[in-house]
């Protein structure tokens, strides 16, 4: 397999064929990630990308596929649609193919591509969207706001496609952690994704985010506070429609899997439940957390 760098993925696609079809991420400003800050984004040639479907085509029998890096939907549709195609052809018994879609992406594609691209095959779509307080998205350098993270998840959900979303605990800092989980909330509550997960935000030494911290200038909250920005943003999620709701990545203090909005209140009393007993053997240690 022709993997370049840092190939990363959703935990949801352990078990997918993995194709990087793209190396590293056309917007790279986040202040936060790491990944790939010394990476130029280009994409890869078809041959290469044939290649290994080919060979991973020719190992296993996969149900799902999922195209790398972080940013794939950026790249005309023509060529996606290509791509999949192949897949496809290759590997008929995969069901379902994901991508990470960042929100200038989703938005660039029409209604007719997206509608192109499900038909195809593109069953399900990834937006980090990080946090719904504008003031955040600003200071982390995202590159949307919740207005224009909003389309974009419209549109997703629009052309029948499932939608998945990650947002991250701790990225306000001190300072705004309060506002972050409010508003962070209620952006998951309206997009209502068919799957939402919280991470936590952890300090990586080649990031604009960690030079902050360094200086003083960031403050993470505590991990309790962290466990309060998650009651806050539940507290405040009223989805419209079911959601599957995680916090059980690796970077997490308190991990937790429900279904929304049935079990949200016993998932907030549980929150609320362990803040108030303080103990932190009850949480993660800090040794045992990771990316």
């Amino acid at each position: 397999m022709d993997y370049v760098g840092h190939v990363i993925r959703p935990p949801s696609e352990a078990y997918s064929m993995i194709i990087q079809v793209t190396v590293g991420c056309s917007h790279n400003q986040c202040t936060f990630c790491g990944t790939y800050k010394e990476q130029k984004f280009y994409f890869k040639d078809l041959a290469t990308i044939r290649r290994d479907i080919d060979e991973m085509s020719s190992m296993y029998r996969f149900e799902k596929a999922f195209l790398a890096d972080g940013d794939v939907l950026i790249l005309p549709t023509e060529t996606i649609l290509e791509i999949m195609a192949y897949l496809k052809k290759k590997s008929p018994s995969v069901v379902r193919i994901g991508v990470y879609g960042n929100t200038k992406a989703i938005i660039k594609k029409t209604p007719e591509e997206l509608a192109a691209l499900k038909a195809a095959g593109l069953g399900i779509v990834y937006q980090g969207i990080e946090s719904g307080n504008r003031e955040v998205l600003r200071r982390i350098r995202k590159g949307a706001f919740p207005h224009r993270q909003l389309e974009a998840a419209l549109k997703i959900k629009e052309a029948g496609m499932l939608l998945s979303q990650t947002v991250l605990l701790g990225i306000g800092g001190t300072e705004l952690s309060e506002e972050h989980a409010i508003d962070t909330g209620k952006h998951l509550g309206e997009m209502s994704p068919d799957y939402a997960g919280a991470l936590t935000v952890m300090l990586l030494p080649n990031t604009g985010l960690y030079r902050d911290y360094a200086e003083g200038k960031f403050v993470l909250p505590d991990k309790f506070g962290m466990l309060n920005e998650l009651r806050l943003m539940i507290i405040n999620m009223k989805v419209k429609s079911r959601c599957f709701f995680t916090s059980n990545h690796a970077s997490n203090y308190l991990p937790i899997r429900a279904s929304f909005p049935g079990e949200r209140h016993k998932v907030i009393a549980l929150l609320e439940e362990v803040i108030r007993r303080g103990d932190e053997k009850l949480l993660k240690p800090e040794h045992m957390r990771a990316l």
